[in-house]
């Protein structure tokens, strides 16, 4: 049995777990992952000509005359560019200087297919290329995480690896409750059969997904004061707070929104998905800083591909090219990166330039957080951004 089919396999019987193996230590330089990574994936490609609003650009409502946001609906961040009103909640966190924006992020010769586009931001490709493995699971595979770490990651709100993919000791937590209650439950395999190496690998990662489930069930762990929105981002967020609150260790966690695929009635559609992240981001941040971990976190937002400049005729924008992304954290320097959005000055195919590779968020989070070799992980040089207090 190969190892796709055997972790999709778990996933339908309902453990909601996949693959294997460490206690949030802050600890050394023998550590390199003793700070926390946050991703939060915007599944099916945000607009961000609409998160982040150019409201002062006379492009800006000539290219989308029904859905542009006017000057008097944004949220003023600068004489040029604004928030969605939906963002209110992470207000604070911009007048803070705890919110960093990183404008036009995207990748040469870019694909608009959502599969292949999430492949390529999920293993750090370029567009002609084809990776076997995650971005994440590589950087663990060549530098593992401390042995007393329950998981390298765990998933929220998706069942998909994502940038995990392809490493042995990453966690989808599709619905902690049952998770929790059949993690109590498991226990550990028999003896390995030798004659059979498949079943014997099966048997394994049965055995170490076993011990991680015990591990994070083991404890009621720490009740929050925090209170967390009452949506399905602000439950992934309070699910992401309490699995760090049992203090068993691990690296990394990716939360997913999805809906963003927001080819018609885009307003209504986007506001409440960007109500639901700036909710549930302001919520992180009161967890983390109720865990003492604000400053020991970074959280970067990311997804498949922006939208298209253009308003099309169903009240919606399609697939696009370069897009805004978050960067939050104690230790970030707030304001504004990479380069505002040129509408004057599209491509063949009505596109926005792409300044700022994703892969340079990356290596930011690889170099500057981690202090590992992003070159070696990202199989070439892309330069961190400036953004943290380190």
């Amino acid at each position: 049995m190969e190892r796709r089919a055997f972790l999709s396999l778990m996933g339908a019987a309902g453990l909601s777990t996949v693959t294997l193996g460490p206690s949030l230590v802050w600890a050394t330089a023998r550590n390199p992952y003793q700070r926390l990574l946050i991703l939060v994936e915007l599944k099916g490609g945000n607009d961000g000509l609409n998160t982040l609003v150019p409201y002062a650009d006379p492009s800006y409502v000539a290219l989308r005359p029904r859905i542009a946001l006017r000057r008097d609906e944004v949220l003023q961040l600068s004489e040029q560019a604004g928030f969605h009103p939906a963002l209110q909640s992470l207000m604070p966190l911009w007048q803070q200087g705890e919110l960093a924006l990183i404008q036009g992020v995207g990748y040469p010769q870019p694909n608009l297919s959502h599969f292949r586009s999430i492949e390529i931001w999920d293993t750090a490709s370029g567009s002609d290329e084809y990776l076997a493995d995650g971005w994440l699971a590589r950087s663990f595979s060549r530098q593992p995480t401390p042995a007393d770490y329950v998981a390298d990651g765990v998933v929220l709100g998706s069942q998909e690896l994502g940038p995990l993919f392809g490493g042995d000791r990453a966690i989808v937590l599709g619905n902690p409750e049952q998770f929790l209650r059949q993690a109590r439950l498991a226990v550990p395999g028999g003896a390995t059969p030798r004659a059979n190496p498949a079943l014997a690998h099966v048997l394994k990662v049965e055995d170490d997904v076993s011990l991680a489930a015990r591990q994070l069930a083991a404890g009621p762990g720490r009740v929050l004061a925090t209170e967390f929105p009452r949506d399905g981002f602000g439950n992934t967020v309070r699910n992401a707070c309490q699995v760090l609150a049992l203090g068993k260790g691990v690296a990394v966690l990716r939360l997913t929104l999805g809906g963003f695929d927001t080819h018609q009635n885009q307003p209504g559609t986007q506001a409440n998905l960007l109500r639901q992240l700036g909710d549930g981001l302001a919520a992180l941040k009161t967890g983390l800083q109720e865990l003492a971990l604000w400053d020991k976190t970074l959280i970067l937002t990311y997804a498949e591909f922006g939208r298209r400049p253009k308003e099309n005729q169903s009240n919606g924008t399609d697939h696009g090219t370069a897009n805004v992304h978050f960067a939050l954290g104690g230790r970030v320097k707030g304001g504004f990166y990479g380069d505002a959005p040129r509408l004057d000055q599209l491509d063949g195919n009505g596109n926005l330039a792409a300044p700022v590779d994703f892969r340079s968020v990356y290596a930011t989070a690889l170099e500057r957080w981690w202090g590992v070799d992003a070159q070696a992980v990202l199989g070439g040089r892309f330069a961190p951004l400036p953004l943290l207090r380190v």
